[in-house]
């Protein structure tokens, strides 16, 4: 045969391999086999079993023994594809005498229990009660337990490795490998509790097929070939036995298997060295063994010779640990006078890069971000960004959720770059009732505020949420309040999300559908920095920039003759203000609006000058908040929006002026307000004289 030939019939051998295992099974069901094929078989099953535990003995971690819940199913099925083959020659031939189903199954019958069919039976029964009473059923527990917590605990792992990846300790590749190997050790326990039903039901079938081939034999005996009562029970119980001992040896070697597996926890040694040196490690619990055995063995009565060898035995391993121990004691610091490895040098890679938007929570609180739990919060997180992105037309970046040990279990935090900018802790069992102003009467529980509106509301006990809600109060979850502390701090900082990466993506996707309008703005006429800073301007005083393609037509009109960006940023905001005031009013046609006194307009004007608000004392700065909070007060207290109406010369400056005392009044110019919009000033902003 040629080279080319022995590789091409190699190379798939090993794929073979299963699918011509599962195809002999099943032949062996069907097809008639000879005694030899069945001597052959009958030894394959029981290297098999052999080698299956093995390899469980050596395997240092459950996960490098990843296959057996599929060998364990498929030994299973070749035992009982035998006792399937055996039964069928046992029934046709046994009346020819006791080597008529292979010398396997006559040595497992005269030979380990000496031909005693009554023997044999109570060993066999002895064989399939320590199989399923004893080692299935411990190993189908161990796995059943052992599955439940690796899913229970994956979530933690995961965002073990999440931090680890964020933190730079690990890269992409180790991240992905950590998962994986997370997956496939929650599937090889969940395998193996499954897979621990197939030796219980061997177990079982093996004691029916037992009494089926004793009946159906000592009947064909009787019927077919007229033997005696006596005869056809001698000849065909021990074929039963042994057939019965043949496969049942294998099965327990199995079951032993695949205890040790499942009982496995990781190391790095295999459990001969692991059994070794920490039950015969210490010498001083040999030396109490020894002593205690050789107190024993001098009681009159008792096996002197017995209890005193084994005794001297055990003093004598002890002695010689002790010894061995001390020696690797006395040369154990000549390892420490090696010369020490250079640490790798401090590089630009080693620094962890920092997440815009974070989220912390205590272990407590990973059912809330974990996906494979339900993940509430991680869905209303999104919800909320997908919101503010149709609100705001700005698309906040995504929120890095890791677990935090040093915070409390119920507790949370969110990072803006790294700084905390929210926290807050959750109650256990416990939601908060909002009141949103139109509620009955009052609810008893601890003090608590929406994150997201600031509004009051009261702890209360989960059981009484429906009564809450009766009373008209707004019931929020746990991971509810989490998004809305998310949402909150997102609409807070909203500028600061809006870097240089944002502002490219949103100019490429205008570029995609007005194609040469991106680039008479930019780099044209103004640069992406210029950009960024109109559009940051307008975020900050909650003026959407969705109608990107009026926006940039206004500053590509503009920019070519001013660049300034606070007069670009009123420019854009007086070609937006239909979309401002719509906003601002709900789509109203009256807009009830506080108006500046004109004496106050020009005291303002006639104190900054040409230098602006830099010219403004501190006397008339706190006058004209004190007068913009009773404005503000007479303005809610009629039920109209807190709108301030202004000439443009003073909105941008009013505007930063009073944003930080007072963020929910909007500041909007006379040129913002469409000319079919009727504008009645309900509240003056005075500030009063002396000031």
């Amino acid at each position: 045969m040629s080279a080319q030939g022995a590789m091409v019939l190699g190379m798939p051998l090993n794929r073979l391999a299963v699918p011509g295992l599962v195809l002999l099974i099943l032949a062996m069901m069907v097809l008639p086999l000879p005694t030899f094929m069945l001597d052959v078989l009958f030894t394959l099953n029981i290297a098999l079993a052999m080698i299956v535990l093995l390899v469980s003995l050596n395997a240092r971690r459950p996960l490098d023994f990843s296959v057996f819940p599929t060998v364990l199913l498929l030994t299973t099925l070749l035992r009982l594809s035998l006792n399937v083959a055996s039964t069928r020659i046992i029934l046709m031939q046994g009346h020819t005498g006791p080597d008529a189903a292979g010398k396997v199954i006559e040595s497992f019958g005269n030979f380990l229990v000496g031909g005693n069919i009554a023997v044999g039976f109570v060993v066999f029964l002895i064989l399939v009660i320590i199989n399923f009473v004893v080692i299935t059923k411990g190993a189908g527990r161990i796995a059943e337990v052992a599955a439940r917590f690796t899913l229970d605990s994956m979530p933690g792992k995961q965002l073990a490795v999440d931090a680890d990846l964020n933190a730079g300790f690990i890269n992409e590749g180790e991240a992905r490998a950590r998962r994986h190997e997370i997956g496939r050790e929650a599937d090889f326990y969940g395998a193996m509790d499954g897979a621990s039903k197939f030796v219980r039901g061997d177990a079982v079938a093996g004691m029916i097929i037992l009494v089926v081939n004793l009946i159906g034999g000592i009947a064909v005996g009787l019927l077919q070939h007229n033997l005696g009562v006596t005869e056809a029970l001698g000849r065909y119980a021990l074929l039963t036995v042994g057939d019965g001992l043949v496969t049942q040896i294998p099965a327990l070697i199995i079951s032993t298997a695949a205890g040790i597996v499942v009982s496995r926890a990781s190391s790095e040694q295999d459990l001969s060295r692991e059994f070794s040196t920490q039950i015969f490690g210490r010498p001083q619990t040999l030396y109490v063994a020894a002593a205690v055995l050789g107190v024993l063995g001098l009681i009159p009565g008792t096996p002197h010779l017995a209890f005193l060898t084994i005794a001297a035995a055990l003093g004598g391993l002890g002695f010689w640990l002790k010894r061995r121990q001390s020696a690797a004691f006395d040369v154990e610091p000549l390892a420490l006078m090696e010369e020490e490895v250079a640490p790798a040098d401090v590089t630009w890679d080693d620094i962890p890069p920092v997440d815009v938007l974070a989220l912390e929570v205590g272990y407590r609180l990973i059912p809330l971000v974990d996906r494979n739990q339900g993940g509430a919060a991680l869905t209303r997180i999104t919800e909320a960004r997908r919101r503010f992105a149709t609100d705001m037309g700005l698309v906040v970046p995504l929120i890095r959720v890791r677990d935090n040990l040093d915070l409390k279990p119920n507790s949370y935090r969110i990072t803006l770059k790294g700084v905390d900018v929210a926290h807050g802790e959750l109650p256990t069992g416990q939601v908060l009732a909002v009141d949103m102003g139109d509620v009955l009467g009052r609810i008893d529980g601890t003090p608590g505020a929406d994150p997201l509106t600031g509004l009051a509301g009261a702890w209360i006990e989960a059981g009484r949420k429906e009564e809450a809600e009766l009373r008209g109060f707004v019931v929020l979850e746990p991971a509810e309040l989490i998004a809305r502390q998310v949402e909150a701090v997102f609409r807070q900082h909203a500028p600061e999300l809006l870097g240089r990466t944002e502002v490219q993506q949103l100019l490429d996707t205008l570029a995609r559908s007005h194609p040469g309008l991106v680039e008479d703005v930019t780099p044209r006429h103004l640069p992406l920095t210029s950009v960024q800073a109109v559009l940051q301007q307008l975020i900050a005083e909650n003026v959407s920039i969705r109608d990107t393609r009026t926006l940039f037509e206004t500053l590509a009109a503009r920019a070519p003759k001013n660049q300034a960006i606070d007069e670009l940023v009123e420019t854009v905001r007086a070609a937006l203000g239909r979309s401002i005031v719509d906003r601002l009013f709900e789509g109203g046609n009256a807009l009830h609006v506080i108006g500046l006194a004109a004496a106050t307009e020009t005291h303002l004007l006639n104190e900054m000058g040409d230098e602006g608000e830099a010219l403004l004392s501190p006397a008339t700065l706190d006058a004209l908040n004190e007068a913009a909070e009773r404005a503000l007060a007479e303005q809610e207290e009629a039920g109209y929006p807190p709108v301030l109406l202004i000439s443009p010369g003073l909105r941008a400056i009013l505007s930063r002026l009073l944003r930080r005392n007072l963020p929910q009044l909007s500041v909007i110019a006379y040129a913002e307000v469409p000319a079919d919009k009727m504008v009645q000033v309900s509240t003056e902003l005075t500030i009063e004289e002396g000031a």
